[in-house]
């Protein structure tokens, strides 16, 4: 019988191999060009030794960081610095405060400093968000002696300055008026010297259009500075700040409670009671008594001063902010209360 002789067939024809054997090159030649990009991200963005001025934000995130610093032409890449902050486990050890970089310091050297709160001694900070009595400690902690602290905290010596104008006479506290930012001190700088800029530069905020734009709203200067240091205690992303400043808008000149948990927190740690006691009645529980607080709850910033002098165009009546960061809002309590219960388990105790 007569026999065929065959060749066993590969498996896969000869194109596919090429095929894949391009992609197995592709694929190591990306890898080695990401590694390299990374190691070159990670370098000096120049060779300038000039200092510059860079602020961490409470609660800022790592990618939120590496963004500003990308722009501020601190770093090479944003995408760098975020990787290796990742790869060495340093994402919550990053600080808030004032730094003084220059763009000759790279990437590991900027993100080291920031790990261990090196800030810059040269630099007195106000924060946003800060309660009065956290900036008392702060300026204590910059090396200010705590009776000097107290005397450029007393509102009385500040008459002659335009932000104290729209305070009301029977208020006794700088609470909310002491605009964030960075000022330089010397060994002759005193606690009201820095005070006074902050205030200068909180009276040039306080715009004549913004003035107009709170009394079309129904609110004093005051109030709207009030206004804004609610805002900015609820929601931390500009567009939500808006609306939530709209929902407490809605709430003011209906004659309803604003219902914010923040005010309520405020007035308990006046009190020296723990900020988690949210049944605690003072002037500022917002659940109990309608109408704004006493007095702002904190320093406020440029996007809730704007979102309080003009709040969005929209119709919700409730928000909340999810553990997750997003704030979400709700025309309705039953809407609010499912989201409430769907988002907000951390934050909101459930």
């Amino acid at each position: 019988m007569a026999r065929f002789a065959y060749r066993k067939r590969s498996l896969l024809p000869g194109r596919v191999w090429l095929m894949l054997a391009g992609l197995i090159v592709l694929i190591i030649v990306g890898m080695v060009v990401s590694r390299h990009a990374y190691y070159v991200g990670l370098q000096p963005a120049s060779n300038s030794q000039q200092a510059r001025i860079f602020t961490v934000k409470e609660g800022a995130t790592v990618k939120q960081i590496a963004s500003n610093l990308e722009e501020a032409h601190l770093i090479r890449s944003a995408w760098a610095f975020q990787l290796y902050v990742h790869s060495k486990e340093l994402g919550d050890k990053l600080q808030a405060g004032t730094y003084a970089f220059s763009p000759s310091e790279g990437t590991e050297e900027i993100v080291s400093i920031m790990s261990k709160g090196r800030v810059s001694t040269e630099l007195v900070t106000i924060l946003p968000g800060r309660r009065i009595d956290q900036v008392r400690a702060d300026f204590i902690n910059y090396g200010f002696a705590p009776a000097a602290v107290d005397r450029a905290l007393d509102p009385a010596q500040y008459a002659d300055m335009p932000a104290l104008a729209f305070k009301p006479a029977g208020v006794n506290t700088l609470e909310g008026l002491l605009w964030p930012d960075s000022w330089y001190k010397d060994a002759s700088s005193s606690p009201a010297d820095i005070i006074r800029q902050s205030l200068t530069a909180m009276g040039q905020h306080l715009t004549p259009d913004v003035q107009a734009a709170f009394a079309a709203e129904g609110l004093s200067t005051y109030d709207g500075v009030k206004l804004a240091s609610i805002v900015i205690q609820e929601v931390n992303k500009p567009a939500d700040q808006t609306q939530a400043a709209q929902v407490f808008l809605t709430r003011f000149k209906a004659g309803t409670p604003l219902g914010s948990d923040v005010t309520v927190r405020y007035g308990a740690i006046s009190a020296g009671r723990s900020p988690s006691d949210l049944n605690y009645d003072s002037p500022y529980n917002t659940h109990l008594h309608p109408g704004l607080p006493p007095s702002p709850i904190s320093t406020i910033n440029l996007s809730s001063l704007n979102a309080a002098a003009h709040p969005a165009g929209t119709n919700w009546l409730y928000f909340v902010t999810g553990d997750n960061g997003t704030t979400y809002f709700s025309t309705n309590l039953q809407d609010h209360q499912a989201l409430t219960q769907k988002y907000c388990h951390k934050l909101c105790g459930n």
